[in-house]
């Protein structure tokens, strides 16, 4: 029989008031006061403003790199200044004035700025750590543009501290490769009235086509106050957009002379460590040592090539523990540097665009995901014998080539994995391309699987998005042979946020080297909300929204639809408040267990529940975020609570914990999934760091232990010393422990 609860509409009245009020509010705002009714006179349209630009100036005398700016080079630059507010108050001039300078001569790049503040003392700075987490912290920011194809970067972020986050960027701010290392030298110095910076980039750390002689490269710089909230660019840039939205970025011209050097790289590395546990491959078990190493090569100027032998990832962190409600996969996110890099060159897939709603995610389908490379289901190593990357561009096509060899582990054979990805930009910043993959045992079972797909992203008019792809996956047995296809158009201007979109998925699609978290259906996808900008005190922005997310089968008979109600409210001069009631149903054609021991039988259920979050501020010592859901849940009831809390007593050290408690009610029994964990972090300096994380899930019935400690003892060069542990909480069974030290050197060339 099928199962309808009766909805428990006490639980979600109040908020669906609530809701309603605020749509009114900000659709009256929006109607009475335009577009434009925040902006002072003076303020500009950051979409119609002229992109600034400046003509590179040559070192004539050496730069000593120790944030002084009193180097007699630094007065022959022009002063880039007349930053433009992102936040809080778009297109207004910056109240915080930054002075930036850039020179170069034949081998390096300099970058110095003047980032002044009356009181540069109360600049935050959390973390001394390579790769900190910038959106808490004062920062200053460049991007660069070297191509000058305003699609892709290579970004530093420097915070007063001097710790640097560097990232590289692909296809105008849709991938974001936050592993990418590169090499630099950078010196931060607080002054009176300012906080100053310094920094120096090798050529050789750059891609760039040395035959092109001058050079004009896209450039923009980022300055964040963040006790004070403001965010400012130098190439101004509206809300939703970041620093490494290459195609809105500014430009640097007139650079001669430049000397790529041989764009050689070479990184061996040693290993000793010892591993157990009930769920160790047998190849990994006891103690071992070992030698590998990775080369990088730049064969053209645009063309990087990437061996690696021996393969290790013994100092990345273990994945982290989630509670998964829900009757489909999840897909953890690759931590493996050398997957991660360039990872941009092979997506494809449901790419999504920052600040747009788009139905659906590469979590719900990719046709290439590296995690099924040299790792198990439960995340666990398979060795890795060796492999190879090439990637960039040849003539007009943007190319990554892959072929990675995995070692025999427990149950999974021999196998070799190659991809290969063509893609060429059209309509100036509009792309179209071709994804193949072949997955294929190497011993003597001949199994294998093939998957195919071509894709177009288009961008027309500015901020009107549409993506599309085709894919089809081929194995050696007809259960893996089906097709994915996609349609979807999506529009984000000052005011509206507006998305639809198509997708088919067959019964069999099942691409070797992806990953797709549902199969079966047909989803069709739409939704409009607008982002008012209300003069009301406390308030920055008003987001009232409306969104349906229906699936069916194949045939065309219902499977499951949801119907969200939400508005997100954005505080000054920080903080979120999210409120959404959703419409749920859901056909179950197979019991489904989100619980051991409780069940959910065969049926139809429809249930609403409700769910407010808040997040604070981050300018303080303390901030965190706390969420509430309450409402039905198939054949019964769920209320969870979850939220977070960061302590920063210092600059150098910080701690987290998290929390999640599910109290689930059905016919079944009743049960509680709880996900609880504690993370900290210390850096004695911006070489010198280390984290540990524990995590207790009773879902999984998991206990996860993490600690870190890594030197960079010279550029890209590093010693970690890591250790793990997994059990069983309840069958008191140790998974894994596992303890590594792992020493890396890098020679460049």
């Amino acid at each position: 029989m099928p199962h309808y609860p009766t909805p428990r509409r006490s639980s979600t009245a109040s908020l669906y008031t609530l809701l309603a009020a605020a749509l009114l509010l900000a659709a009256s705002a929006a109607d009475a006061q335009g577009p434009s009714t925040d902006r002072a006179p003076t303020a500009i349209n950051p979409e119609t403003a002229a992109r600034p630009s400046f003509r590179a100036t040559r070192a004539t005398t050496p730069i000593m790199v120790d944030g002084k700016l009193d180097d007699a080079a630094w007065a022959t630059a022009p002063v880039l200044t007349d930053f433009v507010q992102q936040l809080p108050s778009t297109g207004l001039p910056a109240r915080f004035r930054t002075e930036v300078r850039v020179l170069y001569d034949a081998n390096n790049l300099y970058v110095g700025a003047i980032n002044f503040d009356p009181e540069p003392q109360k600049a935050i700075t959390v973390g001394l750590e390579r790769d900190f987490v910038s959106s808490n912290s004062d920062i200053f920011g460049v991007g660069f543009d070297t191509f000058h194809d305003r699609r892709n970067s290579f970004l530093f972020l420097v915070n007063p501290k001097g710790a640097v986050r560097d990232e590289q960027t692909f296809n105008d701010s849709r991938n974001i490769v936050e592993a990418w290392d590169g090499i630099s030298t950078v010196r931060t110095l607080l002054q009176d009235s300012s906080w100053t910076l310094e920094m120096k980039i090798p050529l050789k750390t750059l891609r760039f086509d040395a035959a092109r002689d001058p050079q004009t490269w896209g450039i923009n710089f980022i300055r964040r106050v963040r006790r004070v909230n403001e965010t400012s660019y130098w190439a101004p840039l509206e809300r939703q957009y970041r620093v490494h939205r290459m195609s809105k970025a500014g430009t640097m011209e007139g650079i001669t002379g430049l000397r790529q050097g041989r764009n050689l790289q070479i990184k061996p590395y040693a290993l000793a460590g010892n591993s157990v546990g009930a769920q160790v491959p047998r190849a990994s078990l006891g103690s071992r040592a070992d030698i590998g190493g990775d080369l990088k090569y730049g064969v053209t100027p645009s063309l990087t090539l990437d061996l690696t032998v021996n393969t290790d990832f013994s100092q990345v962190e273990v994945d982290q523990q989630i509670v998964n409600l829900t009757r489909f996969g999840i897909l953890f996110p690759e931590r493996r540097d050398f997957f991660i890099e360039n990872s941009g060159s092979f997506t494809l897939g449901d790419v999504t665009e920052r600040n747009y709603r788009m139905g659906a995610s590469l979590s719900d389908f990719t046709l290439f995901n590296s995690r099924q490379i040299g790792l198990t289901k439960d995340g666990l190593p398979i060795p890795i014998a060796g492999g190879g990357r090439l990637t960039g561009r040849v003539g007009g096509w943007e190319v990554g080539l892959l072929d990675m060899q995995t070692q025999r582990a427990s149950t999974s054979p021999t196998e070799n994995f190659a991809v290969a990805r063509v893609r060429r930009n059209i309509f100036g910043n509009s792309d179209i391309g071709l994804l193949a993959a072949n997955r294929q045992a190497t011993d003597s079972s001949g199994t294998f699987n093939r998957s195919y797909g071509v894709d177009a992203n288009i961008r027309l008019l500015g901020n009107l998005i549409i993506n599309s792809y085709v894919a089809v996956s081929d194995a050696d047995t007809a259960s893996s042979d089906g097709t994915a296809g996609r349609l979807s158009a999506a529009y984000r201007g000052k005011l509206w946020n507006t998305s639809a979109m198509y997708k088919r998925v067959s019964n069999n699609f099942d691409p070797g080297i992806g990953f797709v978290n549902r199969r079966g259906f047909q989803q069709t996808y739409a939704t409009t909300g607008i982002h008012a900008r209300p003069k009301l005190k406390g308030i920055q922005e008003l987001n009232p929204y409306v969104e349906a997310d229906v699936y069916t089968d194949i045939d065309g008979t219902a499977q499951s639809h949801q119907y969200t109600g939400g508005l997100d409210i954005f505080f000054r001069p920080d903080g979120e408040l999210k409120l959404e009631v959703n419409d749920r149903f859901d056909r179950l054609d197979r019991a489904f267990t989100p619980f051991p021991g409780r069940s959910i039988p065969v049926g139809s259920y429809a249930f609403r529940n409700a769910k407010a979050t808040y997040t604070s501020t981050q300018r303080y010592p303390v901030y965190g975020n706390a969420s509430l859901q309450v409402g039905d849940f198939y054949n019964g009831t769920n209320q969870t609570l979850s939220g977070g809390l960061t302590w920063r007593p210092r600059y150098d050290i910080s701690l987290e914990g998290t929390y999640q408690h599910n109290d689930v009610a059905l016919p079944s029994g009743a049960f509680a999934a709880d996900l609880a964990g504690v993370r900290v972090k210390y850096a004695y300096s911006t070489t010198l760091f280390g984290s540990s994380f524990v995590q207790y899930n009773t879902q999984s019935r998991s206990f996860v232990s993490n600690a870190r400690l890594a030197w960079r003892y010279a550029p890209l060069s590093d010693v970690f010393l890591v250790y793990t542990e997994r059990q069983n909480t309840f069958t008191h069974v140790r998974n894994e422990r596992s303890v590594a030290i792992k020493v890396t050197r890098m020679a460049a060339f």
